[in-house]
Parts: structure tokens; C-alpha cells; sequence
């Protein structure tokens, strides 16, 4: 990892309030609730930047990430109606569609011409489609393009997947759960995405998105996909009715769940650091204080999921108000973005990634993202149809291209990866690890 450690800031006008939080910074200490409070309040946005590019750069240097990768919605059909969200459509009503198990292939195929390295898979809550038909999407897509990575299904999907294949029971979703991955993972699933989250709290579930399961249930998917050896991720979808302790708290809890994972794989924590008081989701977890934010600290690999999987990446996630019910909300700001991604570098400091999703920040704010902590912008994604930037049309792709001249202008180095964060070697159309 590379060493970087300003003493002061690189500007006038500083804010004191951070010199505390600096030193932490500079320590590789774990930061409170409260020093992410200063983080949103502070008017000297310049000096969280300059701490969050500090982090970023200990883990990875000068290098940014990207992928090739293709995204499958494969419905739209759903039997929540989340207010924030404009993809769901009821069955019969214009729009709606349910994707057959040859389109899929063909759409593998598609994934094997443009050299992907992954298919990303999510989609509504179907109400009607059986058990087998995910199984059976799965295995024919890992039939179709066997060396195509498969990251499917949010939380939210799977405890849905528990429930039509009746296994499902409400004291013990972990068992239920368990069952469908271990079917999925026969059939082909390589990791999760980490979509479904949203805000970990009471208040904005029940304002928002009140059907959907709480955290403590996308908590316990992640528990029990990090057990199997799974990779996840998680995302934060902020800008809506939550309020930034909100998202402060949603980070807290996503960072214990994160000690419990790195601990499980054999990292050693420091039992006296930092763990936020009242926070009913982090404090069934016993595990150390585990943070990868030091010059000193070794960043997870692929490999260490023999013992157990992690979460990968961190992905915020901005709230597009149109077209949903919340579209009377003016949804957050350019500014508002930055400081968010950069605090959520500076927060969860066990994270090995932090990803600028262009799709939703735009690609020219991805850029600027990657001096604020950012390290991944995504890929090149092809139809993503769950929300997107203001002005956008369903067909969201850019070229390997685009993606290397945005990094490299933003000052650092493209790297494709795969879903892993492997490396990719290209040679031609064909590609290695």
C-alpha cells in the first residue's frame, strides 16, 4: 500500500473542527458518529476530500478500476411499490416485461461479444414465476458463457426466492435463505450484489419502503452468503426522506457487519476501538474492530473466501427523484454527492472499495469522484434499467474507452478487474486472470 501522509492541509481557510478527525485519519483509527457528523457539517469540503484521497490512495495507490460487464434486469413485475422507485411495474400494466430463457442467452451471448467479464442480474419481486425459473436462468446462462462471472440477486431477492420456494419462515430467515444460495451456487451464482439496502433505519423503511425488508434481514442474506465463501456488496441510497445521521448510522452498521466478515477470514481487530452505542442491527456482533484505512494494513483477497466471503465494495448511491413517488423531493446535490462518497471512504475504513457508479453519478462526476475517495467507477453495463441519471434512456452504455480516458484524466491509472478485483489480461479478444 502506498504511504501518503500530509501533516496539514493543502489550502487556506481549513476548518480546526477536522484537525481531530485528521489525526485519526492519520493514525488508521475508526472514526465516531460524531466525526461523521463534523464531516457533513463542515463548510471546508475541500479538507474531507483531501482525507478521503488520502485513504484512497493508502489502499490503492494510483490505481482505478473498471470492468466489462453487461447488466440483465430480468422482469420488472413486482409486488412491492417502493416510493422511491420508478423500474416496478404490476403485471398487465403497460411496460412490464419478464424476460424468456432464450433472450437470456442471448443476452450471455451478447456478454461473450463484447469481451464482459460479468453479467450483473437483478430484478422485481415476481409475484409469479417459480423457483426453477431462477435456477434454471442461471444454469443456462453459465451454459452459454461458462467463463462470464454471475453476481445475482439482491437481498431482497433472495429472502423473495425463499418465500416462493416455501422455504421461507419468519424466526429463522438464515435457514431459509442458506437453502436458496446453496441451490443458486449449484447452478452457477459467483457472488452478490448489493443492492436492496437502501438506509438501515426505521424511520425512513417505514416512510419509504415500508414492504421491504428491514435490515436486519439484508444483514442476515450478507451473513449467510459471507459464510457460504460468497463475495458481496452493499449500496447506500441516500438523497430521499433520510437525514444524514441517518446515513451515518446505516454506515456503522454496514462497518460492524464488515468486522464480523474480515474477523471470520482471520483478521485480528482492536477490541477497544470505536463501536457506536444504540444501534440495535451491530450489537448482536461480538467481532474486533477491524480496519484496512492503515499504511500497514493487507487488503482481502479472492482467495481468503475459501474461509469465508466479505463484503467487496461500498456503492452510494444518489436519489433520482423523477418518475417515482417521491418525485415532488429535489433529490440530492453535485456537492452534496462529492462529500458523501468521500465520507463514506472516510467512514468505512474496512472496505477495500469505494464505488463512483457512473450510471447514477455521471461519468464526469465518477472523475472527480476518484479524488474523493473513489477507486472503481464500474463498467461499461449496457441496459440498466433500475433508475439512472436525469435525462438518460434505459440504453446506459460507454465504451472500454471512455472509461480508460475519464480515469486517466482524472489523474490515475485504469485498471480492469473482474468481479473479484482481479486483474484482467487481455490479449486480443481473449482475456485471463
Amino acid at each position: 500500500m502506498t504511504t501518503l501522509q500530509p501533516t496539514k492541509p493543502l489550502h487556506a481557510h481549513a476548518d480546526s473542527a477536522l484537525d481531530p478527525i485528521r489525526a485519526k485519519v492519520l493514525a488508521g483509527e475508526r472514526l465516531s458518529l460524531d466525526d461523521g457528523a463534523v464531516l457533513y457539517a463542515t463548510n471546508d469540503i475541500w479538507s474531507v476530500i483531501e482525507l478521503a484521497d488520502l485513504v484512497r490512495r493508502r489502499m490503492h495507490g494510483d490505481k482505478a478500476y473498471y470492468n466489462i460487464n453487461r447488466h440483465l434486469n430480468y422482469s420488472n413485475v413486482c409486488a412491492l411499490s417502493c416510493k422511491f422507485c420508478e423500474f416496478y411495474r404490476k403485471r398487465g400494466e403497460p411496460g412490464e416485461y419478464t424476460r424468456s430463457i432464450d433472450y437470456i442467452k442471448d443476452e450471455a451471448r451478447k456478454g461473450i461479444e463484447s469481451g464482459a467479464t460479468e453479467m450483473h442480474i437483478v430484478g422485481g419481486l415476481h409475484p409469479y414465476l417459480p423457483f426453477d425459473y431462477y435456477t434454471d436462468m442461471l444454469s443456462a446462462l453459465r451454459e452459454t458463457a461458462p467463463d462470464i462471472h454471475l453476481k445475482a440477486f439482491t437481498a431482497v431477492e433472495l429472502v423473495h426466492l425463499a418465500r416462493i420456494a416455501k422455504v421461507y419462515k419468519r424466526d429463522d430467515i438464515k435457514s431459509g435463505v442458506r437453502w436458496v444460495l446453496e441451490k443458486l451456487i449449484a447452478a452457477g451464482l459467483g457472488s452478490l450484489p448489493g443492492g436492496g439496502a437502501e438506509v438501515f433505519d426505521d424511520r425512513v423503511h417505514k416512510e419509504a419502503f415500508k414492504n421491504k425488508i428491514g435490515a436486519h434481514e439484508w444483514l442476515d442474506v450478507h451473513l449467510v452468503a459471507h459464510e457460504l465463501g460468497l463475495n458481496t456488496n452493499c449500496t447506500m441510497l441516500y438523497g430521499h426522506v433520510d437525514k444524514r445521521d441517518e446515513r451515518l448510522r446505516h454506515m456503522e452498521i454496514l462497518r460492524r457487519s464488515q468486522d464480523q466478515a474480515l474477523a471470520r477470514i482471520g483478521y485480528e481487530g482492536d477490541p477497544s476501538a470505536y463501536i457506536a452505542e444504540g444501534i440495535p442491527e451491530a450489537q448482536q456482533i461480538t467481532a474486533p474492530v477491524v480496519t484496512l484505512n492503515r499504511d500497514d494494513a493487507q487488503l482481502p483477497t479472492p482467495a481468503m473466501s475459501e474461509r469465508g466471503g466479505y463484503y467487496q465494495t461500498i456503492t452510494p448511491l444518489p436519489f433520482f427523484p423523477d418518475g417515482s413517488d417521491l418525485e415532488s423531493l429535489p433529490g440530492p446535490s453535485g456537492l452534496e454527492n462529492l462529500r458523501t462518497i468521500a465520507i463514506t471512504r472516510l467512514m468505512l475504513d474496512n472496505f477495500p472499495h469505494v464505488k463512483a457508479f457512473w450510471i447514477m453519478q455521471t461519468l464526469p462526476m465518477a472523475q472527480l469522484m476518484l479524488e474523493a475517495g473513489a477507486d472503481d467507477i464500474d463498467g461499461t453495463v449496457v441496459w440498466y434499467d433500475i433508475t439512472k441519471a436525469v435525462g438518460e434512456h434505459t440504453h446506459q452504455e460507454t465504451t472500454v474507452l471512455d472509461l480508460q480516458k475519464a480515469i486517466t484524466e482524472a489523474g490515475f491509472v485504469p485498471v480492469e478487474r473482474d468481479t473479484l478485483y482481479r486483474e484482467v489480461v487481455r490479449n486480443g479478444n481473449e482475456w485471463h486472470i
